[in-house]
């Protein structure tokens, strides 16, 4: 597992995916389901 080195670096938008690739940067990618909550039945 990885260590948090600076929180809050990143401002998150809902719906993506944030990940550190191979060279160092953070990267944000769309997730395949949005990322938005069930409605209620």
């Amino acid at each position: 597992m990885g260590t948090i080195l600076v929180k809050n670096a990143v401002k998150r938008k809902s719906g993506y995916l944030y990940y550190v690739d191979g060279k160092g940067n953070v990267c944000e990618a769309k997730m395949a389901r949005g990322g938005k909550k069930k409605k209620k039945k």
